[in-house]
């Protein structure tokens, strides 16, 4: 099997199985710092929204719901099967490089040692069209990092 079909195959599976979807039923973990951010991409109707829950500077929780086409629906699955446990600075640089890759318009390369399964996405970058589909989940986390921080930041202490 060649690289571009692993990486067809990974996209696939992720489509149907959406790790972390189910944001609605899906409770908050007691105490952390949370934000949440919906999105649309108003060219082909996907839509998603991303709840992230922080404590202690990691990402303790991402879960979403969304609609839209398979490589919208396996980044987001793609992206919360990863986040959960990391450190926030590590999550952030991971989406900064998630964003430069699809970017690129396929002039850079994807290094699975630091997006794992979304550089299964690289091959995405060279399709304009296709890169806000990836890009949505990512773009809502990116928000929701961001007011979870932010609020964590402001909270008084116990």
């Amino acid at each position: 099997m060649g690289l571009d079909q692993l990486y067809q195959q990974i996209i696939l599976e992720h489509a149907k199985l959406r790790h972390g979807s189910g944001l609605a039923t899906a409770a908050l973990p007691d105490g952390d710092a949370h934000g949440e951010s919906h999105q649309l991409n108003p060219v082909c109707g996907d839509e998603i929204t991303v709840r992230v829950a922080v404590k202690d500077g990691r990402v303790s929780q991402l879960r979403w719901d969304g609609n839209g086409c398979s490589i919208s629906m396996a980044s987001a699955s793609v992206l919360s099967e990863m986040a959960e446990g990391m450190e926030v600075a590590e999550f952030t640089g991971m989406i900064g490089t998630f964003r430069d890759v699809l970017r690129s318009r396929g002039t850079v390369a994807a290094d699975p040692e630091v997006l794992g399964d979304a550089a299964a996405f690289e091959g995405v970058s060279r399709f304009a069209a296709r890169v806000k589909c990836a890009m949505l989940s990512w773009v809502a986390a990116e928000d929701a990092l961001s007011q979870a921080t932010t609020s964590q930041a402001t909270k008084p202490e116990a």
